[in-house]
């Protein structure tokens, strides 16, 4: 999904090579917080996204955009595509590198309207990392996945520990991921 004239990843990285613990090709993804918007399933009106991992560095995402979806009567609202992009690039990222990691950058690219009713199939990909940085990127299509693109995007996220999320979030966080402070090892990864 690179622009003509840009490079991305925009600086020299290493290969996001897949964590040795992380799920193998043809593997379904669960949700990874029942409250999240993007795939959680206690969210009514929530993308409900449901993933599986690719061949390569590559997760699929699909989700059917519904009338609560709406931005214009009848199509996908695009910060609730810009939403669904986050939620998959950052499946990608979390399930196959296993490392805490938050959104830094996300850029989107609306090539075609998706209207409700239509499936958006998201192909995301890790595309290298560097230091802390990972660059993923993703196109999502109509209907199929082979179907025509309708929203590229490309993201750059940040690895963290865990501490940022019971620093700037729940302090909680950690049990509501279903771990007790006994339970978590001292470099524990989890799928953000």
């Amino acid at each position: 999904m690179t622009k003509p004239g840009q490079s991305w990843p925009p600086t020299d990285t290493e290969p996001a090579v897949p964590h040795e613990d992380a799920p193998a090709p043809g593997s379904k993804l669960g949700v990874h917080y029942s409250h999240c918007f993007g795939c959680g399933d206690e969210v009514e009106a929530g993308l409900h996204i449901q993933s599986s991992v690719a061949e390569g560095p590559v997760v699929v995402s699909q989700f059917t955009v519904t009338e609560a979806h709406q931005g214009a009567p009848g199509l996908a609202h695009g910060g609730l595509l810009a939403c669904a992009f986050d939620e998959a690039l950052g499946s990608a990222v979390g399930n196959l590198l296993r490392k805490p990691s938050v959104t830094a950058k996300l850029e989107t690219d609306f090539v075609r309207p998706v209207p409700v009713g239509s499936t958006l199939h998201i192909a995301a990909e890790l595309d290298g990392v560097s230091g802390r940085k990972i660059y993923v990127s993703a196109d999502g299509r109509l209907d199929a996945a082979d179907g025509p693109v309708a929203v590229r995007a490309r993201a750059l996220f940040v690895t963290v520990g865990f501490e940022h999320f019971t620093t700037h979030g729940d302090k909680d966080a950690l049990h509501k991921f279903g771990v007790s402070d006994k339970e978590r090892p001292k470099d524990w990864d989890i799928n953000p």
